[in-house]
């Protein structure tokens, strides 16, 4: 047990240390990216700071994967070099019984980092979405997705408009059940218009068995209007609408199974949303695969030589399976194969060849 927890405190403190090292190169590199995207703005050096504090948490936890290999082959390097590994296959312990520390480690830490991390990657993320709009004036996301269906907002030189609809087509063009709130520039209500339909075209929306109301009259009701069809005009577009929905990644785990059942609910497809909560879910598995294919590469003496070329073996197996993981998420989301399949084939298929190669490795 003692033992165990030796080797476990060694792989934490080397995943701290590449994670520490990892995040100064890209707050670094992220800074002088703010710098230059915003050359043009009136921003502070603060502001950037902020910025890339802001942003560097999601490349981070994007790129876990990779942190962890190349942290299991320091410590693997750095047991074969001071003999540890020799040791402790003197005291009787086999490679694979060695393994189960590091890679019990890298479960739990994974584990962690999909419950905490990601919410907190989440909330990061979206703080930078708003404070980027706001230092470079940018407008908002206009879509919102609810239990109460969809949400867009539009504003123009005569206010704002807010829509409500119960449900809509795939790429929010085409809404069912919709409402329109219309506001002046002192924020007060207008005109409100229910239709049956409403379609985006150029410039406006076509609305179907429209309902207006005049909410500035004594009795809105009685000089209320019905009209077979009608446009309202529009400064939305398809692609805004469709930018407005953001990436799975923005939406914490914890919220993702209601946030899909709302975007379905609403006519939306959420197929890349299942994707990534199922990629999420097997999250703690990829890290612990990726600690076995640094093991079965690096875990040898020293003296066999061929370091190097262990270690770009190792390097070469973890970027392959960091690949073949991003490209199963594509085929995944668009639906050319299972969500389940996309998800658990990568670190399924990288743990059982890596623990291939270790038995052969282990026991010839």
């Amino acid at each position: 047990m003692t033992l165990s927890l030796y080797f476990i405190y060694r792989f934490v403190k080397v995943v701290a240390q590449v994670f520490a090292i990892f995040f100064g190169i890209l707050m670094l590199t992220d800074m002088v990216e703010q710098l230059r995207r915003l050359s043009g703005q009136a921003v502070s050096l603060a502001d950037v700071a902020t910025l890339a504090l802001l942003n560097v948490p999601a490349t981070l936890y994007l790129i876990l994967p990779l942190i962890f290999i190349l942290a299991a082959i320091a410590l693997f390097l750095a047991l074969a070099k001071s003999s540890e590994l020799v040791v402790v296959r003197a005291a009787g312990r086999s490679g694979l019984r060695f393994l189960l520390a590091p890679v019990a480690a890298a479960f739990v830490i994974g584990a962690f980092a999909v419950a905490v991390l990601n919410p907190l990657v989440a909330a990061t993320s979206k703080q930078y979405e708003q404070f980027s709009s706001h230092l470079t004036r940018g407008a908002e996301s206009v879509l919102s997705i609810s239990d109460r269906g969809i949400w867009l907002r539009q504003g123009g030189a005569d206010g704002q408009v807010v829509i409500q609809a119960v449900r809509a087509d795939l790429d929010g063009t085409r809404l069912f059940g919709v409402s329109f709130l219309i506001f002046d520039n002192q924020v007060m209500p207008t005109q409100r218009i229910e239709a049956e339909e409403a379609e985006l075209v150029s410039g406006a929306w076509q609305l179907t068995n429209a309902k207006y109301w005049d909410l500035t009259a004594t009795n809105p009701e009685v000089t209320s209007q019905v009209k077979p069809t009608a446009m309202i005009a529009s400064d939305l577009t398809r692609d805004r609408i469709r930018d407005s929905f953001g990436t799975p990644s923005a939406v914490p785990i914890w919220s993702l199974p209601r946030y899909i059942k709302n975007l379905e609910l609403a006519g939306f497809s959420a197929r890349s949303y299942r994707v990534w909560l199922q990629m999420e879910i097997a999250l703690p598995l990829l890290l612990s695969a990726m600690v076995l294919v640094a093991a079965g590469f690096t875990m040898r003496h020293a003296r066999f030589g061929q370091t190097g070329q262990r270690v770009l073996l190792a390097l070469t197996g973890g970027f392959a399976i960091f690949f073949l993981r991003n490209f199963a998420q594509v085929l995944g989301d668009s639906g050319q194969i299972p969500v389940y399949l996309a998800a658990w084939t990568p670190p399924v298929a990288a743990i059982l060849l890596a623990l291939g190669l270790l038995l052969h490795l282990e026991d010839g």
